[in-house]
């Protein structure tokens, strides 16, 4: 039964996993290391990576900085309204990805809630970069705050509470007392974050408008050339998502062993 169970898996995940993923990096490679590499540094490519990371280098401080109040807030003080605070933290996780597009488009777009004030100052959001930010710190908004509000609840205030009768101030307390406990907590909702950030393609896709060079995130190139059918080109972009979750999966593991 034990050997049988594991050759179930292990069938699985080559079926699913380790076959998928070896074709992302036969396709890329077919044409050779040369076509692999002139996809990788081509000016639309290069304009798609330049806005993921962009756009990743906005988003995780963003949400470093919000996830640690959140989880501050709700593991240190009792008020009411906490409850709904914690669902709506995790709404975004409930919503699909598309929706959550379609919302910022409906409240910022031309014919939006907010559209002609926007365009009479000549503020573009929709199918711009800003566009990608909201919708992508939308869909990215839990990872750091779901990862700090149970590690801060099980950890407990009497260390702050000791420094701050000791005559710490808040800044001092939170440097030397709370943020130690809890940076490899942090590191571990970043990294979440960074890789969602990313690899999005929903909510981006409806507010990115698609413009080749301008608005396309890796994702989102990805998909223009496969329906160009530019399937080695295709792939080679593709492959940096792949090693990005590898890196991903490699540093998570990391942190889980220094957390242990």
């Amino acid at each position: 039964m034990r050997r049988g169970l594991i050759a179930a898996t292990l069938a699985f995940l080559a079926l699913f996993l380790f076959v998928p993923l070896a074709a992302v990096f036969v396709e890329a490679f077919r044409k050779g290391a040369g076509v692999y590499l002139a996809s990788l540094v081509e000016a639309d490519a290069r304009a798609a990576i330049r806005l993921t990371i962009l756009t990743a280098a906005i988003v995780v401080p963003l949400n470093v900085v919000f996830g640690v109040a959140a989880a501050w807030a709700i593991s240190r003080f009792d008020f009411r309204g906490k409850s709904l605070l914690v669902t709506l933290i995790d709404l975004p996780l409930s919503i699909s990805p598309v929706v959550s597009g379609l919302i910022y488009v409906l409240l910022f777009g031309l014919q939006g809630a907010l559209g002609p004030w926007l365009a009479d100052h000549d503020v573009k959001i929709i199918f711009a970069v800003p566009g990608i930010v909201l919708a992508t710190i939308f869909v990215t908004l839990p990872f750091v705050a779901r990862e700090l509000i149970p590690l801060m609840q099980s950890q407990g205030s009497e260390e702050e509470e000791a420094a701050l009768t000791l005559g710490a101030t808040g800044w001092q307390m939170f440097a030397r007392v709370t943020l130690p406990k809890i940076r490899w907590g942090l590191l571990f909702g970043a990294v979440l974050c960074n890789a969602r950030a990313m690899g999005e393609f929903g909510a981006v896709s409806v507010v990115s408008g698609h413009i080749r060079g301008v608005t396309t995130t890796i994702p989102l190139h990805v998909e223009i050339l496969y329906n160009e059918y530019q399937f080695a080109a295709c792939f080679a972009v593709a492959s940096l998502l792949t090693l990005l979750a590898v890196a991903t999966l490699a540093l998570k593991k990391l942190v889980e062993m220094r957390v242990r």
